[in-house]
């Protein structure tokens, strides 16, 4: 292994931007003309979940809907702890920011009414915009790329993987990251997480291979305030395929009359809520989880209500099964719950400023509280479209002065450094993934989340020198199974087996910081520290 001193190169940035999926672009494109350095952890693109979004974007775009009604929908899911500030202003901006996209380039779907809104679970107008029918982050990503490429303040890294913050005194003054097999150092101003999500901390999910929540383990190691993290989203309908990450059958399929039947044929979600198939997305994965605990298959049933429609309506889901030998047209498609969306994140403010000086956050990896415990479909991308450019503007309002500011020199320790070189475990991270999916998944309860700390412990005895990406996941297991072992309920994607009541004494906002999880880790403690924000 190569030492420090011949491979640690340095350079300087007014921004950098750690992540290359919607937030972090909109973010870059509104930092002009700052120089902004962004890091994209593979092909520009190709390791984002905004390019795999299907569902589409909300807005309120329909004369007969309005901003307050949005408002009124993303409380009603959020499980009573939403910050109804946030939401109210994510759901004013959000025309705007539609508007935003157009202007940019971004061809959305329209009929003989002018843009094409469809409606989705939770929803009570349609007000979802789409691109290609179910393909709307890859057109919204194709755009926003063409245009960093045409920016001369922007700068990107690919293929560049982001190791740690470099941090001082709580203030943040960029990152070191791994490029072609070179550790490197990147100094800047104001520093960006865009990292996206945590999916690949499961055995199944939706999200792509990057998102294993890194931007989420190294702001946590550096001392950031993190909020909500027991409520973890799973899509209903992900294609119960041999596939990682498992192909996704868009809610929109619900929202255009599929139904979800066992392999008995029956209906169930007509039982489990009045919404049925259209009832928020973590009553309808639980609804399917426990029809598969009684040992039944669940399958998606869209011959009647789409049938014949379904390639030219639905291509993106078409393809997938039928690369998998399913026809959907005639075909049930198996389905299963797969890990989609975290509510949880860095804790921000609502200019995306965490609780470390020169550190922002935006996107899935940001907690702003607009999702409260359950988060309402299509509303993801809505919160990076809203809030990148809030952090933009925040950063150049703060960058402001111009003032030279002095940058310490931080040497990256020895064992970080060999960690760089330490080639994943893939056998370790795969259980760890299954015993994720086991114990932090759709259902907990005190003795599995016990468990698994315990589990946690034992691997990082077995592998003191763990992966970057071992390493990641690891910190963010722990950091969600303590905070689920501290909620003693269940709400939103929260769900106790043995507390399935909600308790009106947590309907707060929850935080912690990794010190005290790991303090009360060595101490054999079981309390974590969490504490309910009022």
């Amino acid at each position: 292994m190569p030492t420090q001193a011949d491979t640690i190169k340095s350079t300087t940035t007014d921004v950098l931007i750690i992540g290359a999926g919607l937030a972090g672009l909109m973010a870059a494109l509104r930092l002009a003309p700052k120089t902004v350095t962004l890091l994209s952890k593979g092909p520009l693109g190709q390791e984002a979940s905004s390019t795999w979004a299907q569902g589409g974007i909300s807005a309120a775009l329909d004369p007969a809907d309005s901003p307050e009604n949005h408002l009124a929908d993303t409380l009603a899911v959020a499980g009573g702890i939403a910050d109804e500030d946030v939401a109210s202003l994510v759901t004013d901006l959000g025309p705007e920011r539609i508007r935003d996209l157009i202007d940019l380039g971004v061809i959305f779907d329209h009929d003989d009414k002018g843009l094409s809104l469809s409606r989705e679970a939770a929803h009570s107008h349609r007000r979802v915009v789409h691109a290609n029918g179910d393909s709307t982050g890859k057109e919204v990503m194709r755009v926003l790329q063409l245009r960093i490429k045409e920016a001369a303040h922007i700068t990107v890294l690919e293929n560049a993987e982001a190791l740690d913050l470099l941090c001082q005194n709580n203030q943040v003054f960029g990152a070191s990251l791994l490029q072609d097999n070179q550790v490197l150092t990147v100094t800047a101003e104001a520093t960006v997480i865009a990292t996206g999500g945590i999916g690949q901390i499961y055995s199944a999910t939706t999200n792509p291979f990057a998102a294993c929540g890194d931007g989420l383990a190294m702001a946590a190691r550096a001392g950031a305030r993190l909020k909500d993290l027991e409520f973890v989203q799973f899509h209903p309908t992900a294609i119960d395929v041999e596939a990682t990450p498992r192909p996704l059958a868009t809610e929109a399929l619900r929202g255009d009359g599929a139904w979800l039947v066992n392999d008995t044929g029956k209906r169930f979600m007509q039982d489990e809520h009045p919404l049925a198939e259209l009832a928020p997305r973590d009553v309808v994965a639980r609804g399917i989880w426990q029809q598969i605990q009684k040992g039944h298959s669940c399958y998606l049933d869209c011959r009647k209500s789409i049938g014949d429609a379904f390639p030219e309506n639905f291509p993106t889901v078409y393809a997938h099964c039928k690369n998998h030998g399913i026809d959907p047209v005639k075909d049930l498609i198996p389905v299963v719950p797969a890990a989609h969306y975290h509510m949880g994140g860095i804790e921000t403010d609502n200019r995306g400023r965490t609780n470390l000086k020169g550190l922002w956050a935006c996107g899935e990896v940001a907690c702003t509280g607009l999702h409260g415990a359950n988060r309402l479909a299509s509303n993801s991308l809505l919160e990076a479209l809203v809030f990148a450019p809030l952090v933009s503007k925040d950063i150049c309002d703060s960058l402001a002065d111009n003032a030279v500011r002095s940058k310490p020199k931080i040497k990256i320790p020895e064992s970080a450094y060999a960690r760089a070189y330490t080639k994943p475990d893939k056998e370790n991270i795969s259980e760890l993934q299954t015993l994720n999916y086991r114990h932090i998944g759709l259902c907990r309860d005190e003795k599995g989340l016990k468990t698994l700390l315990k589990e946690l412990d034992r691997i990082e005895s077995e592998v003191p020198h763990a992966s970057a990406r071992l390493r990641n996941i690891m910190t963010v297991s722990r950091l969600i199974a303590a905070s689920a072992l501290e909620r003693q309920e269940s709400r939103g994607g929260h769900y106790r087996l043995d507390y399935p009541a909600s308790n009106p004494q947590y309907q707060h906002h929850s935080t912690i910081d990794l010190s005290d999880v790991i303090k009360n880790t060595a101490t054999g403690t079981t309390n974590t520290a969490m504490k309910l924000a009022s």
